[in-house]
C-alpha cells in the first residue's frame, strides 16, 4: 500500500510539474520559444541517444541518395523542430486563445473544407506528425465542428489538463474504440470535421502493409470504412512553423487513392498523403517515431523476423 501510494504520489508530482513548465511557457512568445527550440535541439541531439537514432535510421530509408552529413543535418533540424513542438504544448493549449490565433499568420486551402461542408458532406483531415499538430486541432476547433480520436497519456494526472487544452476551442475528443469510430461517423454525416492521425501505427488486425518512401509501413485501414460509409471528403492538413513568427495552416488535395475500397490502396493514397505534406518541409517531420517498426515476415510468423526490423 505504501509503495503504491508512493508511486501515485511520484506520478502526480510528476504532472504538476508538467503541467507548471506548460504554464509558464504558455506566456512565451513564439520567437522567444524558438531561441529556446534553437539551444536545446542541439542537446537533444547530443544527449537523447534514442532519439538520434531513431530520426537518422529513418532519414536513412526514406533518403538513401541524401549523403550521410546531409541527412545528419537534417536530422538535427528535424529535433529542433521537435523539441519546439514540446516547448509549444503550453502555448497552444493554455496561452490567451487571441495570442494562439494571432500566431497563425495564414490559412491556405481553406475552401476545400468549405466546399465539401457546402455539399453536405463531412470532411475527414489526415493530420500526421508534422509541424504543430496541436496548433492545427486549435484552428480546426476554432472554425468548424471538429471532432477526433484521443487516447489518454500514460501518466493519468495529466489528462484533465491535455484534455481541456484539446477541447477549450470546441473539439470534440472521443475514444480510440468502436464507440470511438461510431462518434466519428455521427460527425460525418452531419457534415462536420474530423480528425485522424494518417502516420500512427495500429495494432495488429488493424491494419495493412503500404508502401511509404517506398518501405512497407503498417497503416491503418480506418479511412476507407468511413469513407465507405459516408462519402466525405479527404484532406492532408497541418501547420507548417515559421520559426519564430508563428504557424501557416496548409489543406492539402488528398491522393484519389484515399477513396478507394481496397485496403492496400486506400492506405498506400494515405502514405502518399502524409509524403506530400512533409515535401513543404522534411525537418519539420517527427522521424523519431518508428514508423518501420512493424515488419511483414512478423506478420507471416516468421522464427527470425526481429532480423528484418530497422530498430
Amino acid at each position: 500500500m505504501t509503495q503504491h501510494r508512493s508511486e501515485s504520489d511520484g506520478r502526480f508530482s510528476k504532472a504538476s510539474a508538467i503541467s507548471g513548465l506548460w504554464r509558464h511557457l504558455s506566456g512565451w512568445s513564439l520567437s522567444r520559444l524558438w531561441r529556446v527550440s534553437s539551444a536545446l535541439g542541439p542537446q537533444v541531439y547530443r544527449f537523447s541517444k534514442r532519439e538520434r537514432f531513431i530520426t537518422e535510421r529513418n532519414l536513412g530509408i526514406v533518403y538513401p541518395h541524401f549523403s550521410a552529413a546531409e541527412r545528419k543535418i537534417l536530422a538535427r533540424h528535424s529535433l529542433r523542430h521537435s523539441t519546439a513542438t514540446m516547448l509549444e504544448l503550453g502555448h497552444a493549449w493554455m496561452a490567451e486563445p487571441d495570442n494562439v490565433e494571432a500566431g497563425i499568420l495564414a490559412a491556405y486551402g481553406r475552401d476545400k473544407l468549405d466546399s465539401a461542408r457546402s455539399q453536405g458532406r463531412g470532411v475527414i483531415v489526415l493530420a500526421p506528425h508534422f509541424g504543430n499538430w496541436e496548433v492545427l486541432n486549435f484552428w480546426l476547433s476554432s472554425h468548424f465542428p471538429f471532432t477526433a480520436m484521443y487516447e489518454p497519456p500514460k501518466i493519468t494526472a495529466l489528462d484533465p489538463i491535455i484534455r481541456h487544452g484539446r477541447e477549450r476551442m470546441g473539439a470534440s475528443l472521443v475514444p480510440t474504440n468502436p464507440r470511438g469510430v461510431a462518434a466519428l461517423l455521427k460527425a460525418l454525416k452531419r457534415s462536420e470535421a474530423i480528425g485522424i492521425l494518417p502516420d500512427q501505427e495500429p495494432d495488429w488486425g488493424s491494419g495493412v502493409f503500404a508502401p511509404f518512401f517506398g518501405r512497407d509501413a503498417y497503416t491503418a485501414t480506418l479511412l476507407p470504412k468511413l469513407v465507405a460509409r459516408t462519402q466525405a471528403r479527404v484532406v492532408t492538413g497541418v501547420a507548417l512553423r515559421v520559426p519564430g513568427k508563428g504557424f501557416e495552416i496548409h489543406f492539402l488535395d488528398a491522393d484519389e487513392r484515399v477513396y478507394s475500397t481496397d485496403d492496400v490502396e486506400s492506405a498506400t493514397g494515405v502514405n502518399a498523403c502524409v509524403e506530400s505534406a512533409i515535401a513543404l518541409d522534411p525537418a519539420q517531420y517527427q522521424w523519431e517515431y518508428k514508423r518501420y517498426r512493424k515488419v511483414v515476415q512478423e506478420q507471416q510468423q516468421l522464427p527470425n523476423f526481429r532480423d528484418f526490423r530497422p530498430y
